[in-house]
């Protein structure tokens, strides 16, 4: 056998180095078939990703403001007058209806009161009859026409005993005494005069003091009325009562009104919030009669309350209140709305927020807030051409309505933007195409007044 020079110096026979290249053979034979095989594989299946269109409708742009409710009115129910409290005739954080009884205060000293006013109102009643008594003044008037009596006859005496005088028929010494005796009538007549003068004025004035002490008598009588009315202490309004602040058997109302308990209305709930100088403008004109502090029932309740655990409240409300002046320290305006709560939910003091329609768009494009991306500093969405081609485009934003954004410009209704799958994508690569069923179909259709939200 042929023998080959080995590189170390030595031989090795041909078949020997035949079957040490039989493997480097092999290797080189599965190295180009697997080229073959590379090159004859199917080109990779473009990247799926769902598109949802881009649509346009009527909009409301909401607004989203911190609120606290009020109860309005919350009244505190103090003793008026003093004792011992001997009655609670409600439950604590029950609702009481108006005129419900909800203390009584002991009443025995009040009821004794009324007794001794009204017998002073008997009294002076009595007095006043009794100056309104003309037989006094008849006596006093009797006794001038028997002064004029008197002086006529004195008169008359005069006239027959002057010229009897003067033919010396009777002594001077009877007309002198006549004379006398007419002077004593005159006097007379003036004295009864001036008794019946002042007897009229004293009956006078004895009437108008015991009316006057009848009118006091009667002040008196109401005033034991009142305080006995007050030992009865009855719900003003309707609502609901809070902790009780003294218990049965306490000395209340003695130095000053006690305070007893504090109840305030429930329905309807008032909700306090402050709006900006812009969106006071936007609510005055799209709500009639608010500026001019008119509620307006006809018109529909549009207030949305979002209450603590993120749910919204039931009940839609409507704005009752707008303060008198823009704060300068806030730049914000006071507004208060009143909102239903028959299920009584709402209490004084919560803390939530008031969705309030501040504008309203008409044919708005809008697009869904997923398929928006930032690059450097610029908002872009990835579009999808009707050969399945993705593009990118910058867009302008509007406000935000819950799951979409209001397109000012860039897209125009129609246009596919991809919602999922972006991360897989990028500009002017070919895609299989899914669609959002839920972002072309349902959202078209949604009220207007309903479904657009966006929080400030």
């Amino acid at each position: 056998m042929k023998r080959i020079p080995s590189f170390n110096g030595g031989c090795v026979t041909l078949g020997a180095w035949l079957l040490a290249a039989l493997p480097l053979v092999a290797g080189c034979e599965r190295a180009g078939a697997g080229k073959d095989v590379k090159a004859a594989a199917p080109p990779p299946t473009p990247p799926a990703v769902v598109v949802a269109p881009v649509i346009q409708r009527h909009a409301a742009i909401m607004r989203d403001f911190v609120a606290r409710t009020e109860a309005v009115p919350t009244i505190e129910i103090r003793a008026r007058v003093g004792g011992m409290l001997e009655q609670v005739r409600f439950r604590e954080g029950t609702e009481v209806q108006q005129g419900q009884v909800l203390f009584v205060i002991q009443q025995d000293e009040y009821k004794a009161s009324l007794q001794s006013a009204r017998a002073q109102l008997a009294k002076a009643q009595a007095d006043l009859v009794r100056a309104k008594d003309a037989s006094v003044v008849d006596r006093s008037r009797a006794q001038l026409e028997q002064a004029k009596a008197d002086l006529g006859k004195a008169h008359q005496d005069v006239a027959r005993y002057r010229p009897l005088a003067e033919e010396k028929a009777i002594p001077q010494q009877d007309l002198d005494t006549a004379i006398s005796h007419e002077r004593a009538a005159v006097a007379g007549v003036d004295a009864a005069e001036a008794v019946v003068k002042d007897t009229v004025l004293q009956q006078r004035t004895s009437i108008q003091l015991a009316e006057a002490a009848v009118e006091s008598a009667r002040a008196a009588v109401t005033q034991a009325d009142l305080n006995l009315s007050y030992t009865v202490i009855q719900a003003p309004i309707s609502g609901i009562v809070g902790k009780l602040s003294v218990d049965t058997g306490n000395l209340v109302g003695k130095a000053e009104p006690t305070l007893l308990a504090t109840m305030s209305a429930v329905d309807p709930m008032y909700v306090d919030f402050a709006v900006t100088e812009a969106d006071y403008l936007g609510v005055v004109r799209r709500v009639p009669g608010v500026a001019r502090g008119e509620v307006r029932q006809d018109v529909p309740a549009t207030l949305e309350l979002i209450i603590a655990d993120t749910t919204v409240f039931p009940h839609k409300g409507r704005i009752v209140f707008v303060n008198r002046a823009i704060d300068a320290k806030t730049g914000t305006i006071g507004v208060r709305a009143a909102f239903p709560n028959p299920e009584r939910i709402l209490r004084a003091g919560q803390f939530g927020r008031v969705r309030v329609v501040a504008e309203e768009v008409p044919n708005a494009i809008l697009v869904s807030q997923v398929a928006v991306q930032e690059l450097q500093g610029a908002k872009t969405v990835l579009v999808v051409d009707e050969g399945n081609k993705v593009a990118m485009r910058s867009v302008r934003l509007g406000d935000a309505i819950q799951d979409f954004y209001i397109v000012t410009a860039g897209l125009k209704p129609g246009d596919r933007v991809i919602v999922e799958g972006i991360q897989k994508v990028r500009p002017g690569m070919q895609v299989t195409v899914g669609v959002k069923a839920d972002e072309g179909k349902g959202e078209a259709a949604a009220s207007p007044t309903t479904t657009p939200s966006s929080t400030r």
